[in-house]
């Protein structure tokens, strides 16, 4: 395994509707993401993501607590989802005027 450069590290994502927070770690040979979360405090400072089992993703595919990260990656922390988004489509279908 190539050492990353000097100075690399990963970024922890943890989206709201409103706001975006964004920790940036240095990278560390082996660093999981799930300990790069852990690692971010952001699991402090939003208690609610305790709230519910941890899913991960980089650059927006799910991947496993104990995926081994690369420097540069971007681990996102997903929320559960409201509503499902195919419900939510046909929900805006029924209520969008007909373009007849």
């Amino acid at each position: 395994m190539v050492e990353p450069p000097s100075g690399a590290s990963v970024e922890v994502v943890y989206a709201l509707p409103d706001t975006q927070h964004i920790v940036r770690i240095p990278h560390q040979r082996g660093l999981t993401a799930e300990r790069a979360v852990h690692l971010s405090g952001l699991l402090d400072a939003h208690p609610a993501i305790k709230q519910q089992p941890l899913v991960l993703g980089i650059f927006g595919t799910r991947v496993p607590l104990d995926h081994v990260l690369a420097a540069g990656d971007r681990v996102e922390i997903c929320r559960p989802l409201v509503k499902d988004p195919r419900e939510r489509r046909r929900e805006l279908a029924v209520k969008k005027p007909g373009r007849g």
